[in-house]
Order: C-alpha cells, then sequence, then structure tokens
C-alpha cells in the first residue's frame, strides 16, 4: 500500500497552517538585498529577505526603487524564491504604484507583500483588493501572501480584522512606531529589552497580536532587535519572543541578527526526534491512533507534530534519514 504524506492525510481541505521561516531579514538598497540574497545562498534557505520600498526608496525615486526590485528578484540570483516587498503605506502617493510594478513585474516570484502603518482594517482590504486586482488583470492565478505591519493604535484596535483578512500569512508587530505613537507615555528605554516585554502597554499589545494571528491562523511575527552587533541580545531577544509570548518569526536588521533568531526559534531537537518517530508510526498505521513511548496520539497529535518537523526542515535542525526520505524527498 501507498504510504499517505501528512499533507494529504491531516488537512483534508482545510487550510494548513503557515510553515514560513522564523527570520525575516530587511534590505533596502540594492547593494544590501544582493548582498542579503548572496547570504540566503550561502547559509541556506532558512530566512526571507523583504526589499523595502517604504525606507528604502529615496524621495522621488519611488518608481525606480519597485523596479530594481523587480529587476532583482527576476534574476537568477533570487535563486530560493524567498524574497519579499514591503510597500508604501496607504496615505503615501506611491503605495498603488509600488504595488503595479511588483505585482506586474515579479508576482509569479514574491514570496509576500508586507503592508505597514494602516490606522484601520479597511485601509489592509482596499490595499489587498488591488492587489488582487492588478494580479487578475497580469493572468497571476497563486495567492501572493500578505504581510500586516500592526504599529499604531488603530490597527491593534483592528488586529482582529485584520488576520482574518484575504491572502494573509503574517501579522507583524512594528515597535519602534507604535512607541511613538504613545507620545511620551512609554519611554524610549522600552524600545529595547528588558522595557519591550515588560512593560504593560507592550506586553499587551504585543499578547493581542499573537493571539489574533493565531486564532485566524497566520503568522505572528515580533519586532527587530535594535543592539546591531551583540548577537546574545537578539538570541536572548527571539528566545523571549518565542517562549514567553508566542511569536514565532521575528525581523533582523543586520546579517550578524539572522542565525541568532533561527537558533532561538528553532524547534527542540528531542523533539523533533520524536516528531519523527511519532508520523513514521502513524503513516504505517495508516494514520489512525498509535502507542508511542506510553502516550497515545492520533490526528490532533500527529498535526502538532508534523508542524514541528516543518520547521526543523526550514531552520536546519537534523532529521532522520528515514523521515527525510518519507516526508521530503
Amino acid at each position: 500500500m501507498t504510504a499517505v504524506h501528512p499533507k494529504l492525510a491531516l488537512f483534508g481541505g482545510e487550510k494548513p497552517f503557515p510553515v514560513i521561516p522564523s527570520c525575516e531579514h530587511f534590505a533596502g538598497s540594492e547593494k544590501l538585498i544582493l548582498k542579503a540574497l548572496a547570504l540566503q545562498d550561502s547559509l541556506g534557505p532558512i530566512f526571507d529577505i523583504t526589499c523595502d520600498c517604504e525606507d528604502g526608496a529615496a524621495a522621488g525615486q519611488e518608481r525606480e526603487h519597485a523596479e530594481m526590485i523587480v529587476r532583482v528578484l527576476s534574476s537568477e540570483v533570487n535563486k530560493h524564491k524567498m524574497a519579499g516587498a514591503r510597500i508604501h503605506d496607504y496615505t503615501h502617493p506611491a503605495w498603488k504604484q509600488d504595488i503595479d510594478i511588483l505585482v506586474r513585474g515579479a508576482g509569479e516570484v514574491l514570496a509576500y507583500i508586507t503592508i505597514p502603518k494602516c490606522t484601520k482594517a479597511s485601509q489592509a482590504a482596499e490595499m489587498i483588493a488591488y492587489i488582487q486586482k492588478v494580479a487578475v488583470t497580469r493572468g497571476i492565478k497563486r495567492e501572493i501572501p500578505i504581510h500586516i505591519l500592526v504599529e499604531t493604535h488603530g490597527a491593534l484596535h483592528d488586529a482582529y480584522e485584520l488576520a482574518a483578512l484575504p491572502w494573509l500569512q503574517v501579522l507583524d508587530f512594528g515597535l519602534m512606531d507604535f512607541v511613538s505613537g504613545h507620545h511620551g507615555a512609554i519611554p524610549a528605554s522600552a524600545m529595547r529589552s528588558p522595557g519591550q516585554f515588560e512593560h504593560k502597554l507592550l506586553a499587551r499589545a504585543k499578547g493581542e497580536v499573537v493571539s489574533a494571528a493565531l486564532a485566524h491562523g497566520v503568522v505572528p511575527a515580533h519586532n527587530v532587535t535594535l543592539d546591531l552587533k551583540n548577537t546574545e541580545t537578539t538570541f536572548a531577544d527571539a528566545s523571549r519572543a518565542r517562549n514567553e509570548f508566542g511569536f514565532l518569526r521575528m525581523w533582523s536588521i543586520y546579517p550578524t541578527q539572522i542565525q541568532a533568531i533561527v537558533d532561538a526559534m528553532k524547534p527542540d531537537y528531542a523533539e523533533v526526534s520524536d516528531a519523527a518517530n511519532i508520523l513514521l508510526a502513524a503513516q504505517a498505521a495508516e494514520w489512525g491512533p498509535i502507542q508511542y513511548d506510553g502516550e497515545l496520539h492520533d490526528r490532533a497529535t500527529y498535526r502538532y507534530f508534523w508542524e514541528v518537523l516543518q520547521k526543523a526542515k526550514l531552520t536546519g535542525v537534523e532529521i532522520s534519514a528515514e523521515a527525510n526520505q518519507a516526508f521530503f524527498s
């Protein structure tokens, strides 16, 4: 009998939770984008790259910047097709132009489009609808994953509405703009650790973003670490974000932060080993209930362990040869 893959056995038409890299690296200029793509090729496909139209483009050069991103992502240097783009916000006159250029020129290879600084869900909904319209006009049949930044009071208020929007893959938390929007009520020290995790307003906001994202089956992503050179700080921040708040992804703004984030958010090796053994036994039992190490497992736990195994693959955690052959060959 042919072994049934977990993708077919465990979801039955239901949309599975997105399994994407735990690190998202931002790059603005062409030089930094090319450097990031080269690093992605060197380290392997363990992180995504966000090509930044919002902060990366010089004023008055928005068109040229978006066209540069299309040119780079459409070239052979984009080997893994794991690069997306952040467009301008709803109030900026270039946001539709960004979409026109990016979707028409690179819609088949864009890993995602990030929408920043929405103040209400209706703005994001309008922007997504425009992305969908341009995609249809261009004949692009795939859903282009959408990421939305929660970095304003309005976006936090509408977090559950944002998380429910079509094509959404990631709900991001933007710390610096969120702190700035509090007009001094949150001190600048809270842009760093430990304040960013312990200030009551920030802890509440992060918890709400994670809850909204997970309730709607999208990935919650954590803000950057400002300390660019100390990888131990990045690792500690990523660990707290993952283990205390439930974030499953984090931004990087400096190359040395990438591996620290991946290491902090990768699944535990012992759990990966258990996941492989449980799924192999489940597959042999045609996905019926099994006993493993004295415990009962069924489809509910199989789904959990399948996500663990996929995350292990993305983050470079060692997986047994038998599991690799069964599930990833």
